[in-house]
Protein backbone atom coordinates (compact mmCIF):
# COMPACT_ATOMS: atom_id res chain seq x y z
CA UNK A 1 0.00 0.00 0.00
CA UNK A 2 1.28 3.44 -0.95
CA UNK A 3 -0.18 6.64 0.43
CA UNK A 4 -0.43 10.36 -0.37
CA UNK A 5 -0.72 9.53 -4.06
CA UNK A 6 2.86 8.26 -4.19
CA UNK A 7 3.92 5.24 -6.20
CA UNK A 8 6.58 4.33 -3.67
CA UNK A 9 6.68 3.63 0.05
CA UNK A 10 7.71 7.08 1.28
CA UNK A 11 8.88 7.09 4.91
CA UNK A 12 6.88 10.19 5.81
CA UNK A 13 3.58 8.62 4.81
CA UNK A 14 4.62 5.29 6.33
CA UNK A 15 5.30 6.89 9.72
CA UNK A 16 2.07 8.87 9.67
CA UNK A 17 0.15 5.65 9.09
CA UNK A 18 2.20 3.89 11.77
CA UNK A 19 1.72 6.55 14.47
CA UNK A 20 -1.42 8.39 13.38
CA UNK A 21 0.25 11.81 13.29
CA UNK A 22 3.00 13.70 11.50
CA UNK A 23 6.50 12.52 12.44
CA UNK A 24 9.46 14.81 11.67
CA UNK A 25 13.12 13.84 11.78
CA UNK A 26 15.44 16.34 13.46
CA UNK A 27 19.13 16.29 12.50
CA UNK A 28 21.46 16.44 15.49
CA UNK A 29 25.19 16.70 16.03
CA UNK A 30 26.23 14.48 18.92
CA UNK A 31 29.84 15.66 18.81
CA UNK A 32 31.14 12.35 17.50
CA UNK A 33 34.19 11.70 15.35
CA UNK A 34 34.88 8.97 12.78
CA UNK A 35 37.59 6.28 12.57
CA UNK A 36 37.99 7.25 8.94
CA UNK A 37 39.03 10.77 9.98
CA UNK A 38 40.84 10.51 13.31
CA UNK A 39 43.69 8.35 12.05
CA UNK A 40 42.34 4.99 13.23
CA UNK A 41 41.63 3.97 9.63
CA UNK A 42 42.47 7.16 7.75
CA UNK A 43 42.84 10.88 8.23
CA UNK A 44 41.03 11.78 5.03
CA UNK A 45 37.49 10.41 5.37
CA UNK A 46 35.40 9.38 2.39
CA UNK A 47 36.30 11.52 -0.61
CA UNK A 48 32.80 13.06 -0.88
CA UNK A 49 32.32 13.79 2.81
CA UNK A 50 32.08 17.45 3.85
CA UNK A 51 33.91 19.04 6.75
CA UNK A 52 30.82 18.45 8.92
CA UNK A 53 30.79 14.70 8.24
CA UNK A 54 27.63 14.80 6.10
CA UNK A 55 25.88 16.79 8.80
CA UNK A 56 25.74 20.14 7.02
CA UNK A 57 22.15 20.80 8.12
CA UNK A 58 22.42 19.70 11.74
CA UNK A 59 22.23 22.03 14.71
CA UNK A 60 25.48 23.31 16.15
CA UNK A 61 27.38 20.85 18.32
CA UNK A 62 28.07 23.80 20.66
CA UNK A 63 24.53 23.19 21.90
CA UNK A 64 23.78 20.09 23.96
CA UNK A 65 21.23 17.58 22.69
CA UNK A 66 18.28 19.05 24.58
CA UNK A 67 19.14 22.54 23.35
CA UNK A 68 19.42 21.32 19.75
CA UNK A 69 16.03 19.62 20.01
CA UNK A 70 14.36 22.60 21.67
CA UNK A 71 15.75 24.99 19.05
CA UNK A 72 14.48 22.93 16.12
CA UNK A 73 11.13 21.98 17.62
CA UNK A 74 10.33 25.61 18.43
CA UNK A 75 10.69 26.42 14.73
CA UNK A 76 8.44 23.54 13.63
CA UNK A 77 5.67 23.61 16.23
CA UNK A 78 3.63 26.27 14.41
CA UNK A 79 3.58 24.22 11.21
CA UNK A 80 2.93 20.87 12.90
CA UNK A 81 1.45 21.61 16.35
CA UNK A 82 0.52 17.96 16.94
CA UNK A 83 3.63 16.50 15.34
CA UNK A 84 6.21 14.32 17.08
CA UNK A 85 9.89 13.86 16.36
CA UNK A 86 12.61 11.35 15.65
CA UNK A 87 16.02 12.45 16.90
CA UNK A 88 18.43 11.82 14.03
CA UNK A 89 22.10 11.59 14.96
CA UNK A 90 23.57 12.42 11.57
CA UNK A 91 27.06 13.93 11.72
CA UNK A 92 30.04 11.59 11.49
CA UNK A 93 29.83 8.11 13.12
CA UNK A 94 27.31 8.06 15.94
CA UNK A 95 28.25 4.77 17.61
CA UNK A 96 31.95 5.64 17.70
CA UNK A 97 32.65 6.50 21.31
CA UNK A 98 32.68 5.27 24.88
CA UNK A 99 29.58 3.21 25.58
CA UNK A 100 28.56 5.28 28.61
CA UNK A 101 28.83 8.48 26.57
CA UNK A 102 26.67 6.97 23.84
CA UNK A 103 24.06 5.87 26.35
CA UNK A 104 23.96 9.31 27.96
CA UNK A 105 23.52 11.15 24.67
CA UNK A 106 20.85 8.84 23.26
CA UNK A 107 18.83 8.88 26.47
CA UNK A 108 19.09 12.67 26.59
CA UNK A 109 17.31 12.77 23.24
CA UNK A 110 14.65 10.33 24.41
CA UNK A 111 13.98 12.40 27.53
CA UNK A 112 12.34 15.11 25.42
CA UNK A 113 8.54 14.64 25.66
CA UNK A 114 8.00 15.12 21.92
CA UNK A 115 10.67 12.63 20.79
CA UNK A 116 9.18 9.24 19.90
CA UNK A 117 12.17 7.61 18.23
CA UNK A 118 15.85 7.59 17.30
CA UNK A 119 17.67 7.34 13.98
CA UNK A 120 21.40 6.74 14.35
CA UNK A 121 23.82 7.06 11.43
CA UNK A 122 26.98 4.97 11.72
CA UNK A 123 29.51 2.73 10.01
CA UNK A 124 29.16 -1.07 9.96
CA UNK A 125 32.62 -1.42 11.53
CA UNK A 126 31.49 0.57 14.58
CA UNK A 127 28.92 -1.89 15.91
CA UNK A 128 30.76 -3.73 18.65
CA UNK A 129 29.00 -6.18 20.98
CA UNK A 130 28.47 -3.56 23.69
CA UNK A 131 27.08 -1.10 21.13
CA UNK A 132 24.70 -3.76 19.81
CA UNK A 133 23.52 -4.46 23.35
CA UNK A 134 22.85 -0.75 23.90
CA UNK A 135 20.98 -0.52 20.60
CA UNK A 136 18.94 -3.57 21.55
CA UNK A 137 18.04 -1.89 24.84
CA UNK A 138 16.99 1.28 23.02
CA UNK A 139 15.04 -0.74 20.47
CA UNK A 140 12.86 -2.12 23.26
CA UNK A 141 12.13 1.36 24.60
CA UNK A 142 11.56 3.42 21.45
CA UNK A 143 11.17 3.42 17.68
CA UNK A 144 14.72 2.93 16.44
CA UNK A 145 16.52 2.55 13.17
CA UNK A 146 20.22 2.46 12.32
CA UNK A 147 21.49 4.12 9.14
CA UNK A 148 24.56 2.66 7.41
CA UNK A 149 26.41 4.42 4.60
CA UNK A 150 27.22 1.59 2.21
CA UNK A 151 27.07 3.79 -0.95
CA UNK A 152 28.02 0.93 -3.31
CA UNK A 153 28.55 -2.83 -3.20
CA UNK A 154 31.53 -2.66 -5.57
CA UNK A 155 34.94 -3.03 -3.96
CA UNK A 156 36.68 -0.94 -6.63
CA UNK A 157 34.37 1.94 -5.71
CA UNK A 158 34.89 1.39 -1.99
CA UNK A 159 38.63 1.75 -2.50
CA UNK A 160 38.21 4.82 -4.72
CA UNK A 161 35.98 6.65 -2.25
CA UNK A 162 38.20 5.63 0.71
CA UNK A 163 35.35 3.92 2.54
CA UNK A 164 37.84 1.80 4.48
CA UNK A 165 35.76 -1.31 4.98
CA UNK A 166 34.89 -4.26 2.71
CA UNK A 167 31.40 -5.46 1.80
CA UNK A 168 31.80 -8.41 4.16
CA UNK A 169 31.86 -5.98 7.11
CA UNK A 170 28.54 -4.52 6.01
CA UNK A 171 27.04 -8.00 5.62
CA UNK A 172 28.14 -8.95 9.13
CA UNK A 173 26.62 -5.74 10.54
CA UNK A 174 23.27 -6.43 8.85
CA UNK A 175 23.29 -9.98 10.22
CA UNK A 176 24.03 -8.75 13.75
CA UNK A 177 21.41 -6.00 13.69
CA UNK A 178 18.83 -8.46 12.36
CA UNK A 179 19.54 -10.75 15.32
CA UNK A 180 18.32 -7.95 17.58
CA UNK A 181 15.38 -7.06 15.28
CA UNK A 182 16.79 -3.56 14.83
CA UNK A 183 15.57 -1.67 11.76
CA UNK A 184 18.25 -0.92 9.17
CA UNK A 185 18.32 1.91 6.62
CA UNK A 186 21.03 1.73 3.96
CA UNK A 187 22.49 4.68 2.03
CA UNK A 188 23.36 4.32 -1.66
CA UNK A 189 24.95 7.04 -3.80
CA UNK A 190 24.12 7.27 -7.50
CA UNK A 191 26.77 8.75 -9.78
CA UNK A 192 29.97 7.72 -7.99
CA UNK A 193 33.04 7.98 -10.26
CA UNK A 194 33.43 5.22 -12.84
CA UNK A 195 30.23 3.39 -11.89
CA UNK A 196 27.97 2.42 -14.80
CA UNK A 197 24.18 2.34 -14.68
CA UNK A 198 24.29 -1.46 -14.50
CA UNK A 199 26.69 -1.35 -11.55
CA UNK A 200 24.48 1.13 -9.70
CA UNK A 201 21.44 -1.09 -10.21
CA UNK A 202 23.47 -4.09 -9.05
CA UNK A 203 23.83 -2.33 -5.70
CA UNK A 204 20.06 -1.74 -5.64
CA UNK A 205 19.31 -5.40 -6.42
CA UNK A 206 21.71 -6.53 -3.72
CA UNK A 207 20.06 -4.31 -1.10
CA UNK A 208 16.59 -5.36 -2.19
CA UNK A 209 17.41 -8.93 -1.19
CA UNK A 210 18.48 -7.93 2.33
CA UNK A 211 16.26 -7.83 5.40
CA UNK A 212 16.26 -4.06 5.77
CA UNK A 213 13.71 -1.44 6.77
CA UNK A 214 14.64 1.31 4.36
CA UNK A 215 16.85 2.74 1.63
CA UNK A 216 18.21 6.25 1.12
CA UNK A 217 19.16 7.12 -2.44
CA UNK A 218 21.59 10.02 -2.74
CA UNK A 219 22.70 11.95 -5.78
CA UNK A 220 26.46 12.39 -5.73
CA UNK A 221 27.25 15.98 -4.78
CA UNK A 222 30.67 17.45 -5.40
CA UNK A 223 31.46 19.84 -2.55
CA UNK A 224 34.26 22.33 -2.12
CA UNK A 225 37.31 21.33 -0.08
CA UNK A 226 36.84 17.61 -0.66
CA UNK A 227 39.05 15.10 -2.43
CA UNK A 228 36.13 14.46 -4.78
CA UNK A 229 36.21 18.10 -5.90
CA UNK A 230 39.90 17.78 -6.76
CA UNK A 231 39.19 14.73 -8.93
CA UNK A 232 36.17 16.38 -10.57
CA UNK A 233 38.08 19.53 -11.46
CA UNK A 234 40.66 17.40 -13.26
CA UNK A 235 37.89 16.10 -15.53
CA UNK A 236 38.34 12.49 -14.41
CA UNK A 237 34.58 11.91 -14.14
CA UNK A 238 31.32 13.69 -14.85
CA UNK A 239 28.24 14.10 -12.68
CA UNK A 240 24.83 12.83 -13.75
CA UNK A 241 22.43 15.01 -15.71
CA UNK A 242 19.00 15.71 -14.21
CA UNK A 243 16.93 13.57 -16.57
CA UNK A 244 19.54 10.82 -16.42
CA UNK A 245 19.26 10.78 -12.64
CA UNK A 246 15.45 10.75 -12.67
CA UNK A 247 15.40 7.80 -15.05
CA UNK A 248 17.93 5.95 -12.91
CA UNK A 249 15.97 6.51 -9.69
CA UNK A 250 12.78 5.19 -11.27
CA UNK A 251 14.65 2.16 -12.61
CA UNK A 252 15.87 1.57 -9.05
CA UNK A 253 12.45 1.97 -7.45
CA UNK A 254 11.06 -0.66 -9.78
CA UNK A 255 13.56 -3.15 -8.29
CA UNK A 256 12.91 -2.40 -4.61
CA UNK A 257 10.28 -4.48 -2.76
CA UNK A 258 7.32 -2.34 -1.66
CA UNK A 259 7.76 -3.26 2.00
CA UNK A 260 11.10 -1.38 2.07
CA UNK A 261 10.59 2.26 3.04
CA UNK A 262 12.11 4.98 0.87
CA UNK A 263 13.80 7.63 3.04
CA UNK A 264 15.32 9.77 0.31
CA UNK A 265 15.31 10.01 -3.47
CA UNK A 266 17.86 12.77 -3.80
CA UNK A 267 20.03 14.73 -1.41
CA UNK A 268 20.55 18.19 -0.03
CA UNK A 269 23.81 20.08 -0.34
CA UNK A 270 24.78 23.49 1.01
CA UNK A 271 24.58 25.63 -2.11
CA UNK A 272 27.50 27.85 -1.15
CA UNK A 273 29.89 24.88 -1.23
CA UNK A 274 28.24 22.94 -4.06
CA UNK A 275 30.52 22.50 -7.06
CA UNK A 276 28.30 20.17 -9.09
CA UNK A 277 25.72 19.34 -10.26
CA UNK A 278 24.10 22.74 -9.91
CA UNK A 279 20.70 21.43 -11.02
CA UNK A 280 20.54 19.39 -7.80
CA UNK A 281 19.40 22.47 -5.85
CA UNK A 282 15.98 22.09 -7.51
CA UNK A 283 14.89 19.35 -5.12
CA UNK A 284 11.18 19.90 -5.71
CA UNK A 285 11.70 19.66 -9.47
CA UNK A 286 13.64 16.40 -9.10
CA UNK A 287 10.98 14.79 -6.91
CA UNK A 288 8.21 15.98 -9.24
CA UNK A 289 10.19 14.57 -12.16
CA UNK A 290 10.38 11.18 -10.46
CA UNK A 291 6.63 11.20 -9.80
CA UNK A 292 5.93 12.15 -13.42
CA UNK A 293 8.20 9.42 -14.77
CA UNK A 294 6.52 6.78 -12.59
CA UNK A 295 3.14 7.98 -13.85
CA UNK A 296 4.35 8.04 -17.46
CA UNK A 297 5.53 4.44 -17.18
CA UNK A 298 2.41 3.42 -15.21
CA UNK A 299 4.96 2.08 -12.78
CA UNK A 300 5.58 1.81 -9.06
CA UNK A 301 8.04 0.54 -6.50
CA UNK A 302 8.73 -3.16 -6.95
CA UNK A 303 6.96 -3.59 -10.28
CA UNK A 304 9.94 -5.36 -11.85
CA UNK A 305 10.08 -8.02 -9.16
CA UNK A 306 8.97 -11.48 -10.20
CA UNK A 307 6.62 -12.04 -7.25
CA UNK A 308 3.11 -11.60 -8.60
CA UNK A 309 1.93 -9.97 -5.37
CA UNK A 310 4.04 -6.91 -6.18
CA UNK A 311 2.72 -6.42 -9.72
CA UNK A 312 0.68 -3.35 -10.56
CA UNK A 313 -2.75 -4.43 -11.76
CA UNK A 314 -4.57 -2.70 -14.57
CA UNK A 315 -6.44 0.40 -13.43
CA UNK A 316 -5.21 -0.05 -9.84
CA UNK A 317 -5.60 3.11 -7.78
CA UNK A 318 -2.88 4.49 -5.55
CA UNK A 319 -4.23 4.49 -1.96
CA UNK A 320 -4.70 7.93 -0.39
Amino acid sequence: MFYNNKRYNAIGSYLKKEFGYKVIKLSLDGGFSCPNRDGTLSNDGCIFCSEKGSGDFTSSSVLNINEQLTEQISLLKKKWPSGKYIAYFQSYTNTYGEINDLKTIFYQALSHPDVIGLAIATRPDCLSDDVLELLSELNKKTYLWIEIGLQSIHEKTAILINRCYPLSTFERAVENLNKYNIRIVVHLIFGLPNESKDEILESVRYMSEKNIFGIKIHLLHVLENTRLAEIYEKGIFRTLEKDEYIQLVVDALELIPPNITIHRLTGDAPWRSLVAPKWSTDKKGILNGIDKELLKRNSRQGIQLKTENWQLKDNEEICL
